[in-house]
């Protein structure tokens, strides 16, 4: 697997160390993605569960959408996969997806969110409420931390379980 993650700084003030946290989760999804055929992203490697690691590459879209662009900036931006009848449709809906194209977007998506992010105090407040709470920018970076932490061990077993590559 290619590997050009940037480590975080061991030293840092709090916004650089929460940037450089996620950007280094959001490669490291990359990473193990890195060197695949789309049907092996497609693949559901792990049953009974539905996961795949391109169903990841697209959900990750779609959380980076949802947390800077609706909540923390107020877009009325439609969301990516999700669909009225498939909650999960990011997931679910693998099959014939383009690996591509869900790489693209998910790219698109990290540019825009740290668009965002750059021209936000850590202590703003959202412009949408989520689950009718406010929430902070500060508590935004830290739950996309949480997030991809989460969903990066799940692409590590996916991963393991394709071609059996290990590894951070």
């Amino acid at each position: 697997m290619t590997d050009n993650r940037v480590s975080p700084a061991f030293v840092a003030d709090e916004r650089a160390m929460l940037d450089g946290w996620l950007d280094w989760h959001r490669e490291t999804l990359a990473v193990k993605c890195a060197g695949l055929s789309e049907e092996r992203l497609r693949e559901r490697s792990v049953p009974p569960s539905s996961l795949s690691l391109l169903g990841l590459v697209r959900h990750m879209a779609h959380v980076e959408r949802v947390w800077f662009r609706r909540v923390l900036n107020g877009e009325d931006v439609p969301f990516i996969y999700r669909r009225d009848d498939d909650y999960d449709a990011d997931f679910n809906d693998v099959d014939t997806a383009s690996a591509e194209e869900a790489f693209a977007t998910w790219r698109a998506e990290v540019e825009v969110a740290r668009e965002i992010s750059a021209r936000v105090p850590l202590d703003a407040i959202g412009k949408q409420q989520r689950h009718g709470q406010d929430v902070s920018h500060r508590w935004i970076l830290v739950h996309m931390i949480e997030e991809y932490a989460r969903h990066n061990g799940h692409a590590d077993l996916l991963r393991e379980r394709l071609d059996g590559a290990v590894g951070e």
